[in-house]
């Protein structure tokens, strides 16, 4: 065969095959993300109310375990941050991806998350109430490939109770 047609057969196969390993989609990679709430409990009732409100600029601690085991491998991870609440009284930490995992489909993992009250930066709402939310609820998305935990509340109150506000609370 004619060294050129070979060099060209051989040029047309690098192409096909490079085309062909683009052309199908890449693993998926699915995203972790944990969020919660923290509230003012104005009538010091440890529940959200009429006049509880969301508190924006909350610093709270979230620490995250991980744990996908398969047949092959096991994956640990362990994540210790501090984020702040945004004007809604949402904190919110994106969990980097690890080879291997996939919260969606793919490997069972067992996961513990915390959050922990760190400082408040209203005055009027400084006193920790609901300091430690373990409970967490798993939502999945297999669309999204994204699995979202979402923490129980946390709460601070206010130094005083507002006895005129509050009237039909009960103080804990």
């Amino acid at each position: 065969m004619d060294p050129i047609i070979r060099l060209l057969l051989l040029l047309a196969s690098s192409f096909m095959h490079l085309f062909s390993a683009t052309a199908q989609p890449p693993n998926p990679i699915s995203r972790i993300t944990v969020v919660g709430v923290v509230f003012c409990d104005s009538c010091s009732s440890n529940t959200l109310s009429r006049h509880s409100y969301f508190l924006p600029g909350a610093e709270v601690n979230i620490e995250c375990k991980f744990k996908a085991q398969s047949p092959k491998t096991t994956e640990q991870m362990s994540v210790s941050v501090n984020r702040t609440t945004d004007k809604y009284g949402v904190y919110k930490l994106e969990i980097p991806h690890v080879d291997g995992v996939d919260c969606v489909e793919g490997l069972a993992i067992e996961s513990l998350c915390q959050a922990s009250l760190v400082g408040s930066k209203s005055k009027a709402c400084d006193v920790p109430g609901l300091k430690t939310s373990t409970n967490q609820i798993t939502v999945k998305s297999k669309q999204d490939n994204l699995c979202i935990y979402s923490l129980n509340a946390l709460s601070y109150r206010p130094s005083k109770r507002n006895a005129t506000l509050c009237r039909n609370h009960k103080q804990w």
